[in-house]
């Protein structure tokens, strides 16, 4: 039987490059062997598209998904409903796409071989329960203090260029 970090012969090593409008998906077998690629509409309808185009190549052991906190976050969602472990990989670096190239094939590719190895990945933020509330009660309240600030900065702006009479009535009464 394969220890933890062995793949098992027959298991499907998938990554996906994430963006805006598409996610493009890599599948490869147990030894890091292409076994095909294909993209996807990055809607609801489409992440379940590639779930089902992955599972065609046999039983899935893990998913390796780019910006499951960003492009990639309904995608990675959608595969732990469905019971698929998913990693989230990171993007590589510069030099490394400067010298490999850079497409979203290759990016898939390296995705998927980067859970293989489990090397550079992470288990994802679930983005669910108490501290996604106050992720976006934080994100809510950064934004209602930098419009305040806008609409004072441009309060103070308007009465500094006002007719005298009007600015010495407005005047200190901008709080």
């Amino acid at each position: 039987m394969p220890d933890a970090h062995t793949p098992a012969h027959g298991e499907v090593f998938g990554g996906v490059d994430t963006h805006t409008d598409t996610h493009h998906a890599a599948a490869l077998d147990h030894i890091g062997r292409l076994l095909g690629d294909a993209k996807f509409p990055a809607t609801p309808g489409g992440c379940a598209q590639l779930l089902g185009w992955l599972t065609r190549f046999g039983p899935i052991a893990k998913i390796g998904v780019e910006g499951t906190g960003s492009y990639g976050k309904q995608l990675a969602i959608s595969l732990r409903q469905n019971g698929i472990q998913v990693r989230e990989v990171s993007r590589p670096d510069r030099r490394t796409r400067r010298s490999h190239g850079k497409s979203d094939v290759i990016d898939a590719i390296n995705a998927a071989r980067a859970v293989i190895s489990d090397d550079k990945t992470a288990t994802p933020k679930t983005a669910d329960g108490p501290i996604e509330s106050i992720r976006v009660l934080r994100i809510a309240r950064g934004g209602a203090v930098k419009a305040r600030t806008a609409a004072r900065n441009e309060l103070t702006n308007l009465i500094t260029t006002a007719p005298a009479e009007i600015r010495e009535t407005l005047r200190g009464k901008q709080t």
